[in-house]
């Protein structure tokens, strides 16, 4: 079964002029010769993405979209219609966001959060700013210190509203940002608490608790080894200047060195810290 707007693994059923028919179990779903991987014959399985082109015919690419189904993307318009918006979606054809699911109407040239969907009349995938009506935390999936993968929403009084796994809400508070953040960035952290009364949900950026000192151990080490064993940063360093350069919070810092320290890889020194 094909999945519009998704990648599927699809045989080639046979070589054409214009690229090749890939077998989805009718006549056969044309890749454009530009996108045919080298030495493609007959018989090979090739990783496409399918969708509709301009005369609503079933296409597939090896190009590699923004986003597929269901993902939340931020995306720039190149084009505004009184039907609707055409944003860059990383294909020969733009994702077509229609006049009745935009929040305030697009500009050309304006970037803009938005979930791709599958229209159910025309069958063809295409993106709504109204992403809120598609989160909740009435059935969570996650638990405490579970890894997620967030987006920031928007800015409130506290911090910052985050998608949670494209599925969940939660607040990324501002103590616990470390660097300058933005509607649609996209980075890992964890469900730090859950509010069992109403399921309300804080986030921090990152991983829990020594998982990351696990992952920042090598990258001290690293850039000790690149700076001739010696970096001046300690724990009275400015926490932005050690993120900065870190790309670390202080707080995992000082973790990530205490644990080196233990170990005796490393050295405190007035001015900073020594590769033992």
């Amino acid at each position: 079964m094909i999945k519009v707007g998704e990648y599927n693994l699809l045989k080639v059923l046979r070589e054409v002029d214009f690229g090749v028919y890939l077998d989805d179990g009718g006549e056969g779903i044309l890749l454009p010769k530009r996108f045919v991987p080298a030495n493609t014959k007959p018989g090979d399985e090739i990783k496409v993405f399918i969708y509709h082109d301009s005369e609503g015919r079933l296409i597939a690419t090896t190009q590699q979209p923004l986003g597929v189904l269901g993902d939340i993307v931020k995306l720039r318009a190149v084009t505004v219609t009184p039907q609707g918006a055409f944003l860059d979606f990383g294909l020969m054809k733009d994702l077509f966001v229609p006049k009745s699911q935009q929040l305030v109407g697009m500009r050309p040239n304006g970037e803009y959060l938005v979930k791709i969907y599958l229209d159910e009349q025309t069958g063809r995938i295409a993106a709504t700013e109204r992403i809120e009506q598609d989160l909740g935390n009435d059935q969570l999936t996650v638990k405490e210190l579970d890894v997620v993968d967030l987006i920031v929403f928007r800015r409130t009084d506290i911090g910052y509203l985050m998608i949670i796994n494209n599925q969940h809400t939660g607040v990324l508070h501002f103590n616990e940002i470390y660097r300058t953040i933005g509607e649609g960035d996209k980075f890992k952290g964890f469900i730090k608490k859950i509010y069992p009364a109403d399921n309300k949900i804080d986030v921090a950026a990152g991983k829990p608790g020594y998982a990351r000192v696990e992952d920042e151990t090598e990258k001290i080490i690293r850039l000790l080894k690149e700076n001739n064993g010696f970096l001046p940063y300690h724990d009275k360093s400015d926490p932005e200047a050690i993120y900065e350069f870190f790309g670390m919070s202080k707080k995992t810092f000082k973790m990530t060195t205490g644990n080196l320290y233990r170990q005796k890889k490393i050295t405190f020194e007035d001015g900073g810290i020594r590769l033992s």
